[in-house]
């Protein structure tokens, strides 16, 4: 028989195939490619940035629209914190872009109104954990490969987020929510949802980094059967993980709504895959075991800044998408040269 597992061998650090061993093997030149992956994108942003200085230089650098680009950032970046621990944990959230939406139109209904800035909020947080508690519960306790429970929640989701609109655009009408997208709350000049993406990401850096719950994270993604023979309640944590995807949608949701003004069933349109491909070049291994909260900001700030650029200069969305494209397997491939280096 298996014999019980103490509290501290539970806090304990989980060993797994991704983990360096004791003398030190490749961890350290992992930390190194992670600090030079990270001054990369950080060399790309200021690339990107001097090319809208150069080619837009009044618009660009204007500071209402670095406040736009940082805004915008700052939704997506939300959803992005939540997806950077999913598929740490070797999981994947398709849902993301329909789960703000959903929350978005539910919490800008009339009924919900009626309540005020703290009805929506926590309409839309509620409704973004309801959803990531079902993926949760499908993945971890029914079994669900994530990619398909996650993609049947894209689909209801959507759904219902139409059903509840009719198609139609719902304004919001409660002044306190709408009062936080103009200039007169930017606190010394930065919008209120930079500061909530601020917040959001520090807090989700010392969750991964600095907690338990990182640790089993990771563990998780590494090597989800040596987690559970070292005391890991993997389908617990894989829970909690949907639960807190949901939970970064539904703060993203209510961001939008701010940002809008309305709620709309298409919102939320292609989040899922600007938010795996910024974890995705920020550094998080799809495979799992291995993710960054600050690489995956990094991401964000790069696609935000050039979807930016390409907007500015009256750009086809079509070039813009094959840049993002070329982008993503740039990364992928570093990621696996990265990995096949370390080994050797």
């Amino acid at each position: 028989m298996t014999q019980p597992v103490s509290p501290a061998q539970q806090d304990a650090p989980i060993p797994t195939a991704k983990t360096a061993p004791a003398g030190g093997g490749w961890r350290r030149p992992l930390g190194l490619r992670a600090d030079v992956r990270n001054l990369s994108l950080l060399g790309v942003l200021a690339v990107l940035i001097a090319v809208g200085g150069i080619t837009k230089p009044d618009e660009f650098l204007a500071t209402s629209n670095l406040q736009l680009v940082l805004t915008q950032a700052s939704i997506i970046g939300v959803v992005t914190v939540g997806m950077t621990f999913v598929i740490t944990s070797g999981g994947i959230d398709l849902s993301v872009g329909a789960i703000v939406a959903l929350a978005s139109v539910w919490a800008t209904t009339l009924a919900t109104q009626e309540y005020g800035f703290a009805g929506i909020l926590f309409t839309a947080v509620i409704v973004g954990l309801g959803c990531g508690l079902v993926n949760g519960l499908l993945i971890a306790y029914g079994g669900m490969v994530p990619f398909i429970a996650t993609l049947a929640m894209l689909a209801s989701a959507r759904g219902l987020a139409l059903q509840i609109t009719d198609g139609k655009t719902q304004m919001v009408t409660v002044n306190s929510v709408l009062d936080l997208g103009i200039k007169d709350a930017y606190i010394l000049g930065i919008p209120p949802l930079v500061l909530v993406f601020a917040a959001v990401t520090v807090v989700g850096w010392l969750l991964l980094n600095r907690t338990t719950f990182g640790r089993r994270t990771v563990a998780v993604g590494g090597n989800a059967e040596a987690a559970r023979l070292a005391g890991i309640d993997v389908r617990r944590q894989r829970l909690y993980l949907y639960l807190l995807s949901g939970l970064c949608c539904g703060i993203a949701a209510f961001m939008l709504i701010v940002l809008a003004g309305s709620g709309q069933n298409t919102n939320g349109n292609l989040y899922e895959l600007d938010a795996i491909a910024a974890a995705i070049i920020g550094g998080t291994l799809l495979s799992g075991g291995r993710g960054t909260i600050v690489g995956s900001v990094l991401g964000v700030l790069v696609f935000t800044t050039i979807t930016n650029i390409f907007a500015l200069n009256n750009l086809e969305s079509a070039v813009q998408q094959i840049a993002k494209g070329a982008i993503i397997v740039a990364a992928v491939l570093v990621q696996h040269r990265t990995l096949r280096g370390a080994e050797h």
